[in-house]
């Protein structure tokens, strides 16, 4: 029979339609036989209601459906009271927006989105309708639910996956969730809790929307999804929620979370309710576990789907809308975190993004989109023959007829296309999805001996032995050893025995991929170190496990360093920063830090203050990883690399300033000058802060000013005032603790104030009134000495040029030669004594003669001695342009400067070397002998200069 042409039933009612219209301005379709055709929904609709009714559906079909002007319409302020008369209306709303949206479906009028959004948004007025119904209908009973502070507690209702997206499909089922605002009891007479309350709600609102009737139902409703699913409560309030996702949420419950928005109840609580839910569903670090998880999940699926023999299930089946909706939601479960332009709820927006962020190539982009536009029209023109949740493709010749003619097109063409579109869909999930087991290689070195190993068919000395001649003998024992102390720990035992397998595989394929790298023996032994200690992380282990990429760039980091080692072991947070090998050898300037970090604190909460003390240490251990990647592996010039450091340790003071700041204002409010203005704060920065060549282990050595002129005034617009100075001295303790306290993320820095004016007798902040009195009038020779590398680091610009200016004047004082050079030889001498550790085998690059320490002290006397006459010699802190600064004044030749210079650069990369490979700073004798004369030559200018000495 052919689709087009009416049976006797389809000529019965297309005479009845022309009967509804006779005499109005409604006409009758042209593509009405068809549509009759291809939907018997459509058809009982039309034949059961009144001639008036179905003239209002047929002059509504001119324009695109408004669910809420038709709600208004035929339920006009929330029905009718009596709760079947409810019922029955609802459904007829219900049939007559369907039917709408059908009729303009088939006939060409509404595309793909404007069907799905018709039917999201018919969804979304009738769940909020019905909420607000059983709301009163529970209130009327029990009460208003209220918190203990007695506080009205609003209700959200969240649909999930298509309904959430605005795509919901023709007679799709509708999966909800309700979450209240607190615990606590309604004001009734009765008392009843705040969850039996909404359970009741929730109880009425399933009524309403899926109780079946005469007139048919309005939308089934699933509450599967909601935590600890059929066995949990009915509705949970929100701070349970937040414990629950945190707790127990599992892998497909983030997947599910995806799509989820507010559909009814109170929108501004559900927008902070799904703004809480954020860190679960869209993790900070790429989450390679996405990919594992929904493979599993595939393949469940597509078991059930072959014992239920629904191969010819667009949903379902290979290459159906399940597996797209896989490809794209797995790239929002991995990226979503770090890039939210793929946190979109809409499937076609997120596939446009991916095109765009370049994850996936235009022209698989265009094939998805065309292949995920058919796919629904489809599953559409199924749903809308007999309004029936079936995804089946029929195998009889009426019902495939019907299908076709709902899409204006004949069966054989339309599988030849869809056939298509399913192969595409396919052959991207495959890609993706793809097991990183497929394709090893048999008889793998690493592979055979691990396995054996795990299973302990083999001892760690035999697996080793079988593991030469591709690592030596102790390497290979080291290693083989690591693993069967893993396998035998407690940890692993305890582990289910797909996880075990899993980091088994990761560990067979680290022995196989270290063959790679030039030193494969170290790589792996230290690379073990890292997975020892991140076993029991299975977002790690499958990070590794799914990414070659990121494994073998572990690898070579481990090779280069052992500091990087332990790092990584340490803080496997840091594992995601191995997935972008550019950015991994490129550290970010001092501008891209500062702004990355403010994003990273923009985006957590205020009031969280350990998550922000630990973001600032996971800040520093990340830039400080690509900085010693770049150091070792891409060949980073050691200025760029003293440079990147000290812009980190600014970076976190300034943000940590910011922080404190605002904590305390929030509690003692500001402390004010005399003047009323508020005062400020600066950082003055020493040694190696000072002098721009922080180091991989540097602490902070700093001094904190103020300029508050009214110290014992008190501070303004807090919750309680205190002092002035005690205002700024808590402020400094608070500071101190912000940095150096060590918490889950470690430090941050730890701090050095011993350089404050009286050393630890000192205040811990000063004005900077008191410190020019102290620098002016009290201190020592060796404190001017350090000036000389300090500089005004961060915090209040005013303070900062204070200090600068009396820098200047301090440095440029007249001095006697002789007594300076005197006094700093001491100095250095009584260093030397206590901190040199060289012995006849060894050198200690930083105390040992002609080492770093005398390289400093010598181009210190040098400023202080000249700067009276040089000006000009006080305008650096840094050593390098100290240098430069000296031979501009003449003071120093250009030969002896280039070999200072020289020296400088080559002793600094030795102990940057040095604390990458977590050794002491100690050379054999004899290690950069050259670079030793040079120092000892300008050091003997320091000596010579020196008044004579009292022997006694």
């Amino acid at each position: 029979m052919n689709a087009t042409t009416p049976n006797a039933r389809t000529t019965q009612l297309l005479q009845r339609l022309g009967e509804a219209v006779e005499g109005s301005d409604a006409m009758l379709p042209d593509e009405a036989a068809r549509i009759l055709t291809a939907s018997r929904f459509v058809t009982e609709c039309l034949e059961r209601w009144p001639l008036e009714a179905v003239r209002d559906a047929l002059q509504g079909l001119e324009d695109p459906l408004d669910p809420g002007a038709l709600m208004a319409a035929l339920l006009p302020d929330g029905g009718p009271e009596d709760e079947e008369a409810y019922l029955r209306q609802l459904r007829y709303l219900r049939n007559r927006a369907m039917v709408h949206l059908a009729w303009r479906a088939m006939d060409g009028r509404d595309d793909l989105e404007a069907t799905l959004s018709g039917l999201s948004g018919l969804a979304r007025q009738c769940i909020g309708q019905a909420l607000q119904r059983a709301l009163r209908r529970c209130t009327e009973r029990f009460g208003t639910p209220r918190d203990r502070s007695g506080a009205e507690v609003p209700c959200i209702v969240l649909g999930m996956g298509k309904l959430g997206g605005g795509e919901l499909n023709f007679s799709s089922d509708v999966d909800l969730l309700l979450f209240y605002g607190a615990a606590g009891q309604c004001d009734g007479t009765a008392e009843t809790a705040n969850e039996q309350y909404f359970a009741q709600v929730v109880r009425l609102l399933t009524r309403y929307l899926a109780e079946p009737t005469p007139n048919g139902f309005c939308f089934r409703v699933d509450w599967a999804l909601r935590p600890f699913g059929g066995s949990g409560p009915a509705a949970m309030h929100f701070a349970a929620a937040e414990d629950y996702y945190q707790s127990h949420g599992r892998e497909w419950e983030r997947y599910a979370m995806i799509k989820a928005d507010v559909v009814a109840g109170d929108q501004a609580a559900g927008r902070r309710f799904l703004d809480m839910l954020q860190p679960f569903v869209y993790r900070r670090y790429l989450d390679y576990t996405a990919i594992e998880s929904l493979r599993d999940l595939k393949r469940r699926i597509a078991e059930d789907a072959a014992r239920r023999r629904q191969r010819d299930n667009i949903k379902l089946g290979r290459g159906g809308i399940r597996d797209l909706e896989f490809v794209v939601q797995a790239f929002q479960l991995i990226r979503g975190g770090q890039e939210t332009s793929l946190r979109g709820r809409s499937l076609r927006t997120t596939l446009a993004a991916l095109g765009t962020g370049g994850h996936l190539p235009a022209d698989q982009v265009a094939a998805l989109d065309a292949a995920y536009v058919l796919l629904r029209r489809v599953e559409n023109a199924l749903q809308m023959r007999a309004d029936q949740q079936t995804h089946a493709l029929p195998e009889n010749a009426e019902e495939r007829a019907a299908v076709a003619a709902a899409l204006d097109s004949d069966w054989d063409a339309m599988m030849q296309s869809l056939n298509a579109a399913r192969e595409h869909v396919a052959s991207a999930f495959d890609d993706l999805f793809a097991d990183p087991e497929a394709g090893q290689e048999e008889g793998a070195h690493g592979l055979e001996a691990v396995e054996r190993l795990w299973q302990s068919d083999l001892t760690a000395a035999a697996a080793a032995e079988q593991l030469q001649p591709h690592f030596s003998e102790d390497d290979a024992l080291r290693a083989t050893q690591a693993v069967e102390r893993l396998r035998q720990s407690k940890l692993v035992r305890d582990m289910r025995e797909l996880s075990q397998t899993r980091l088994m595989e990761l560990i067979s394929r680290l022995f196989d991929e270290s063959s790679e790298v030039a030193a494969p023996g170290k790589a792996l032994v230290r690379a073990m170190e890292v997975i020892e200690r991140l076993a029991g992380r299975s977002t790690y282990v499958s990070l590794l496990r799914e990414s070659a990429s990121a494994r073998g760039q572990l690898l070579r980091l481990c090779m280069a360093s052992p500091w990087i080692t332990h790092l990584l072991a340490q803080q496997p947070m840091l594992l995601d920063q191995l997935l972008d090998s550019r950015a991994l050898y490129e550290p970010p300037d001092r501008d891209a830090m500062s702004a990355e970090l403010a994003r990273r604190l923009d985006a957590m909460s205020a009031s969280d203050l350990e998550g922000r003390m630990n973001l600032l240490r996971r800040f520093r251990q990340e830039i400080m990883l690509r900085v010693a990647a770049a150091d070792r592996l891409a060949e980073l010039p050691l200025p760029k690399v003293s440079d990147r450091l000290t812009w980190l340790a600014e970076t976190i003071l300034e943000a940590t300033i910011e922080e404190v700041w605002r904590e305390m204002r929030a509690e003692y409010g500001s402390p004010r000058r005399a003047d009323g203005s508020e005062a400020g704060f600066a950082v003055i920065g020493y040694g190696k802060l000072g002098g721009i060549e922080m180091g991989y282990g540097s602490d902070l050595d700093v001094v904190f000013l103020h300029d508050c002129d009214d110290q014992d005034g008190d501070t303004v617009e807090g919750r309680r005032s205190v002092a002035n100075a005690v205002w700024f001295s808590r402020f400094a303790q608070r500071l101190v603790h912000w940095l150096s306290t060590q918490t889950a993320a470690g430090r941050a820095y730890e701090v050095d104030l011993q350089l404050r004016p009286s050393g630890s007798a000192g205040l811990l902040v000063t004005s900077l009134d008191s410190f020019t009195h102290y620098q002016r009038n009290k201190a020592w020779t060796w404190e001017h000495q350090a000036l000389v590398r300090a500089r005004h680091v961060c915090g209040d610009s005013g303070i900062g040029e204070g200090f600068r200016q009396l820098r200047h004047e301090l440095l440029c004082r007249e001095r006697e030669p002789a007594q300076l050079a005197g006094e700093i030889v001491a100095m250095r001498d009584k260093m030397r004594q206590h901190l040199d550790k060289s012995s006849d085998s060894h050198w200690d690059l930083k105390q040992g003669a002609g080492g770093l320490a005398d390289l400093e002290f010598a181009t210190q006397f040098l400023v202080l001695r000249h700067a009276a006459h040089h000006p000009g010699l006080t305008e650096w802190s840094d050593q390098w342009r100290q240098t430069d600064a000296l031979v501009e004044a003449g003071i120093l030749e250009g030969g002896q400067a280039e070999a200072a210079i020289g020296a400088y650069r080559e002793l600094r990369a030795l102990v940057h070397e040095r604390a990458l490979d977590e050794a002491e700073g100690l050379v054999p004798v004899g290690t950069a002998e050259e670079a030793r004369r040079s120092v000892q030559a300008l050091w003997q200018l320091c000596t010579e200069a020196a008044a004579p000495r009292d022997a006694s």
